[in-house]
């Protein structure tokens, strides 16, 4: 029965002058995820984004089904909820109500004889005759008397079935389940950046955050071939290809680290590779960032997760950039990024154990505090050393 699904915000509603943009973008998002399911119309009325089918019918099931996956994919979206829209008529509200009640209890009365209910009414039409919680107790006497009477008990704090009713100027609606969607602002709000990928935990978590905050992001991850196997990069984009279903489709992109780590294993100290791996790489994204049109890089990194990220290291490795870089996990402990990841479904792709250029000529013991100036020297031991650079960023391959 039902013929709209209404989308409520929450952050965007605090905005100011540029409301409008952070709301056409929210449309232009919720546009993209829905369009394989459904035609719909999506459209803004007053403070909520409604989507109706485009002909005067009702949703299917699997399309409501279908619509529910997607929008919870939707950044800047915090509810959203399958409505009935209803004339602003107290009588086709109640038969609506009563005709759906049956079978959204249905359920609940098939495990036990006597449930908690309530109703949320909410008026923005004040000219309607009735007050909000006269149309509660409409309603629920109404729906009490169609089940049969006594099997509904009333709980206006902790009720296991809740019905909301909201009566607008236009319309009225019914709806039984309030989903949540992940919050935040809708992707492509706010500038495009370049997520430094790997195959673990981390990085997908990051790049996930940072869409959260309505950024777009391409991806680029390295490889060490002919150390590391293709499965390195295959890890790599099936997790970039898994992500991007939160947003327009991002690009990913991988270079080969091995000629540059080659180099450093051959004329750098062995405990201080890692770090000078990691400056190689931030110069490497920076210089490939630039050329997308990308306006910040991200990584995965939390303050003393491993010697690259003590603070001395993430400063000397900062330090080799002029870049913004940003961490959305920097103060997250490992527990807190493993359960995002599970939420979002990269925990087991994460999982698969694939070596990494991370691992390649890594150092048996790896300096925690390496700092600015001594880095800079053992670079300046690499001959061509920005030739080499150069070289790397100009062979990235496309990937997806």
């Amino acid at each position: 029965m039902y013929n709209a699904i209404i989308c409520r915000y929450h952050e965007i509603a605090t905005k100011g002058h540029n409301r409008n943009m952070f709301e056409r973008c929210l449309v232009d998002n919720i546009r993209h995820q829905t369009k394989a399911v459904a035609p719909c119309k999506v459209q803004r009325v007053r403070g909520r984004v409604w989507l109706e089918p485009k002909e005067e019918r009702d949703f299917t099931p699997g399309e409501v089904a279908g619509l529910c996956t997607q929008l919870k994919k939707v950044f800047g979206l915090e509810t959203f909820s399958p409505v009935v829209k209803l004339p602003v008529d107290m009588d086709a509200i109640r038969e609506a109500a009563v005709k759906m009640a049956p079978e959204a209890l249905k359920p609940y009365l098939e495990e036990k004889e006597r449930i908690t209910f309530r109703i949320r009414a909410r008026r923005s039409n004040k000219r309607f005759p009735l007050r909000s919680q006269e149309v509660e107790i409409d309603l629920l006497s109404a729906i009490d008397r169609a089940t049969g009477g006594g099997h509904l008990q009333l709980d206006l704090d902790n009720a296991e079935v809740t019905l909301g009713c909201e009566i607008r100027d236009e319309f009225s609606v019914l709806f039984w389940e309030q989903y949540q969607a992940p919050g935040g602002l809708p992707v492509g709000s706010n500038p495009k950046v370049l997520t430094m990928l790997s195959g673990g935990i981390d990085s997908p978590v990051a790049a996930y955050m940072v869409m959260k905050r309505g950024c777009a992001t391409d991806y680029l991850t390295f490889h060490s071939s002919p150390y590391t196997p293709p499965e390195t990069v295959d890890k790599v984009r099936g997790i970039a290809e898994h992500i991007n279903s939160y947003q327009t489709k991002g690009t990913l992109y991988a270079a080969n680290l091995a000629p540059l780590q080659k180099l450093i294993r051959d004329c750098c100290g062995e405990r201080f590779r890692t770090v000078l791996y990691r400056r190689a790489m931030f110069r490497i994204a920076q210089m490939h960032a630039e050329k997308c049109g990308c306006r910040a890089i991200v990584t995965g990194e939390a303050v003393g997760q491993v010697a690259s990220q003590t603070l001395v290291n993430m400063n000397t490795i900062n330090r080799s950039i002029d870049m913004l870089v940003l961490r959305p996990l920097v103060g997250a402990d490992k527990l807190e990024t493993i359960r995002i990841a599970e939420e979002i479904g990269t925990f087991e792709m994460s999982s698969v154990q694939v070596p990494d250029s991370c691992t390649v000529f890594a150092p048996s013991s790896p300096s925690t505090a390496v700092p600015v100036g001594l880095a800079e020297a053992e670079e300046l031991k690499i001959p061509d050393y920005a030739l080499e650079i150069e070289k790397i960023v100009e062979n990235i391959e496309k990937i997806i």
